[in-house]
């Protein structure tokens, strides 16, 4: 392998196949290093949902959805709450992604061959009053494909280059340390790890067979945050958010370590808003893991009945899809690491979509013919699985059962038949008109007058005590890692400043190592569908910047 390059590119996922899509069509030679086998070429991407963040898509505006540029920046502002006095950065990168995703995204997109979904979902929808956090529309668009659709165009841009003798892959190889000449980075050096045929995904052996220095006119860190490493999690977790939990699953696998964030910053970066994260309340034990303490994330409608461990029914807007954040906050204070959901078969049907790219075959193989059964109802493949084999299932003929089911699933009972039964007996009650006093119902009668709810995610309003509806279900919901949404500080341009607020000469970084962009684009909250596209975004400036392109 060449020991020199233009442009040295530390991961290849998402972003950092982004940047070298850029940096090559410049004509510049690039070397891609990545910690992990071939196998698992465009990283966490791959393993995605595949939604996207795009603001007046011919897409909404096909569902009678009315969204603007303004409306947008709005909702970003209302939500991600810049407070601090480094969100200076992150505020540009916010403004010029949304802006982008207004505009050049979705065409930009669609000529790498990028296709959507018709149906917009509707995530984070708030329900703290228009001047609060959440999207006032659905802008959850979903590549036709997921996550491989995604990663595909970039990855065949790349391997084109590779042909072309302009891009070289140096697989197992971790970095350890930037190198620095005279204040500036040059290069790279680490060690050269065995060689592994596990698949994608798996953790793959850290045994070192070798050394390696490789030098280079620039460095792009693209190497993903720290969600698969629990210790660094738990290091991080913000005190407004209470005490980190005991118990965590990992939505991502184990090399997605942070070890480059630290690596960075011993370089020179400076390093801001470690302690903002986005993880999710809804996870469950993935029956066939394939990396260590493998959770899938339950993508919910808004009908579920959600109670903490101690049988409490979450408060408004605490329901389903409406604030992730929020709802973790609540439910920190319960002092237990799991909640629960309590529905019925129909909402299950209508209304479950897993987090996944191999938990949606009929998307992510792009046939019509599987996807229409969304609208025809039974629930997937993978969603009927979990309910046979998933840890976190319990499927019943009626209450008591169930919640004795419940209870067998924690280490002591803890919660009451005669409370959940009254909790969920009013809530029937309200039903007998098309009005009532039970907001999470209004929410719910409102989602309905969306078409793509109506279509594919909400179930029409109906009795959860009636058996003509069951069997009831309870499913046990974990803390799952996600997302860094704070990181290395970087210009518009993608290079990595100092602590004085200087470019480090020759470091870039994009991604979520760069909290997508700035170091936290998001903010202390996202909007969805914004972690794909801020790897995108950030990683085509990066590769561009150090090309040299304007």
């Amino acid at each position: 392998m060449q020991t020199h390059a233009d442009i040295l590119i530390i991961g290849a996922g998402l972003a950092g196949l982004v940047a070298a899509a850029e940096a090559t069509a410049a004509g510049k030679k690039v070397l891609v290093l990545d910690q992990e086998p071939a196998q698992s070429l465009g990283g966490q991407a791959f393993w995605s949902f595949g939604g996207l963040f795009l603001v007046d898509s011919p897409e909404q505006r096909r569902l009678g959805i009315r969204d603007s540029y303004e409306l947008a920046w709005a909702d970003w502002l209302a939500t991600a709450g810049f407070d601090r006095p480094e969100d200076a950065w992150p505020r540009r990168w916010a403004e010029a992604y949304v802006q982008w995703a207004a505009t050049e995204k979705r065409s930009w997109l669609r000529t790498r061959g990028i296709s959507f979904f018709p149906v917009v979902g509707w995530a984070e929808r708030g329900g703290y009053g228009a001047s609060g956090p959440g999207n006032s529309v659905p802008r959850f668009h979903v590549t036709w494909g997921t996550g491989p659709g995604v990663v595909a165009p970039f990855i065949a841009q790349a391997r084109a280059a590779e042909a072309r003798g302009l891009l070289t892959f140096g697989f197992r190889h971790r970095v350890n340390e930037l190198v620095l000449t005279n204040g500036a980075v040059t290069g790279v050096r680490g060690e050269l790890l065995e060689k592994s045929d596990v698949m994608r995904g798996a953790p793959s052996s850290r045994v070192a067979v070798g050394e390696f220095e490789l030098s280079a006119g620039a460095v792009i860190v693209t190497a993903g945050g720290l969600g698969g490493n629990p210790g660094l999690v738990r290091r991080n977790w913000p005190a407004r958010l209470g005490a980190p939990p005991k118990s965590l699953i990992s939505g991502v696998p184990a090399h997605v370590d942070g070890r480059m964030l630290g690596i960075t910053e011993k370089a020179g970066g400076q390093l801001i808003n470690s302690d903002r994260m986005w993880h999710y309340t809804e996870g469950i034990q993935n029956w066939d893991p394939i990396w260590p303490l493998h959770g899938i994330r339950i993508l919910p409608g808004p009908s579920s009945l959600w109670f903490d461990a101690l049988g409490r029914r979450l408060p408004g807007p605490l329901y389903p899809g409406f604030d992730t954040l929020g709802t973790l906050a609540h439910l920190r204070t319960t002092g237990h690491d799991h909640s629960w959901f309590i529905l019925t078969q129909k909402i299950i049907e209508k209304e479950f979509a897993l987090s996944g790219s191999e938990q949606n075959p009929d998307l992510t193989g792009k046939s019509i013919w599987q996807t229409l059964g969304r609208v025809r109802g039974g629930g997937t493949p993978p969603l009927r699985a979990f309910l046979e084999k998933g840890a976190d299932f319990v499927v019943k003929n009626n209450l008591p059962d169930l919640v004795a089911g419940m209870n067998a699933l924690t280490p002591e009972p803890l919660l009451d038949l005669a409370t959940i039964q009254a909790e969920i007996e009013s809530r029937d009650r309200q039903l007998t008109n098309p009005y009532g006093k039970d907001q999470q119902l209004t929410a719910v009668r409102g989602a309905r007058q969306y078409v793509g709810d109506r279509l594919i995610r909400t179930a029409r309003p109906h009795r959860l005590l009636d058996p003509a509806n069951g069997p009831l279900i309870a499913v046990r919901l974990h803390i799952i890692t996600r997302k860094t949404l704070g990181g290395l500080l970087t210009d518009l341009k993608g290079r990595v400043l100092d602590a004085a607020g200087q470019p480090v000469s020759g470091l870039f970084a994009a991604g979520e190592v760069a909290g997508f962009g700035g170091g936290g684009l998001h903010g202390y909250r996202a909007l969805e569908g914004t972690f794909l596209g801020g790897c995108i975004f950030s990683g085509r400036a990066a590769g561009r910047a150090a090309a040299g392109v304007v």
